[in-house]
């Protein structure tokens, strides 16, 4: 703080406890005139009401006191009279640096625990997945939601259906968390044209066992040989590519015909951030330990 504005509180401060301590001693000392019959001489409702005078009370006038005696102590054992630190030297900073050193040391054997054992036996400790709950939260619940169940707005998966895209196993999780994901399906509308997109998309409802239209559903699965390379022959996926499985009526987009038309004709993109710079690698395995605990509700793969 520079000394033009140490200066200016220490003023401000100053005048206005000056101000209010000599008000509330005039207080106590003032004497108003009065008339005989201990009025003020003020009246109201035609001289039904009378303005009466009285002394303050005794317990106004000792906790008044008592708190101008805690306010000027305050500003000598804080922080808050201008550039003034205080006796007692606290500050907002080193109040952090010591709950953080405090928390970090209670949380030193959790994490070391986490550095030696796999996901998928954290995923069955309880104070593991609390830690990594928290975390969840503060870094993934803006796409995935508070529990995990996704957003198909933003092409966020539901963590907790065990319909995986990359896969589910701890050692996937953790790739997925530290370095992210990208996924793209390419447009095929000027490939296939309309009516081409309209019978691949009839195709695609018929893996899940949607009602479809059969004609349509049969050309489209003609057709459906552009989509092979990825989506596999049977439409049942390829994690190594991030294909999903398009049999198990779960869908990243939306399951309705116009939802599935669209990612056919215009495609899809979406990304995985990666947290290697913001979350540790025993933080990333607490994260990973609750979302695996989510889709394993038994704590078993």
């Amino acid at each position: 703080m520079t000394t033009f504005w140490s200066a200016w509180i220490m003023s401000l401060v100053t005048f206005n406890l000056g101000i209010t301590l000599f008000l509330f001693i005039w207080s106590t000392r003032v004497r108003i005139p009065t008339l005989p019959d201990g009025t003020t001489g003020h009246v109201w409702a035609h001289g039904v009401l009378r303005e009466g005078v009285r002394p303050l009370p005794m317990w106004w006038v000792v906790i008044s006191a008592a708190m101008f005696v805690i306010g000027i102590g305050y500003l000598v054992l804080f922080p808050g009279f201008g550039s003034h630190k205080g006796l007692l030297g606290w500050t907002m900073h080193g109040e952090l640096a010591q709950d953080v050193e405090n928390t970090r040391a209670k949380l030193e054997p959790l994490i070391t625990r986490h550095g030696e054992l796999p996901v998928e036996e954290l995923a069955g400790d309880p104070v593991s997945v609390a830690i990594g709950e928290r975390l969840f939260v503060d870094n993934c619940a803006a796409c995935h939601g508070a529990r995990g169940q996704g957003n198909q707005l933003l092409g966020a998966p539901d963590l907790t259906n065990r319909a995986w895209l990359y896969g589910g196993d701890g050692e996937s999780l953790m790739t997925s968390i530290l370095d992210g994901r990208r996924g793209v399906m390419p447009p095929s509308g000027v490939i296939l044209g309309p009516a081409g997109v309209e019978q691949v998309a009839q195709y695609v409802l018929s893996l899940s066992g949607q009602e479809t239209d059969p004609v349509k559903a049969a050309l489209g699965r003609e057709q459906f040989t552009t989509c092979i390379a990825c989506h596999g022959p049977d439409g049942t996926g390829n994690p190594l590519l991030g294909a999903p499985d398009l049999t198990d009526d779960i869908w990243l987009y939306g399951g309705s015909r116009a939802a599935i038309e669209r990612s056919i004709r215009d495609g899809r993109s979406g990304e995985m951030p990666a947290f290697r710079e913001r979350l540790s690698e025993t933080e990333a395995k607490a994260v990973a330990a609750w979302v695996y605990s989510r889709s394993n509700p038994a704590g078993t793969p």
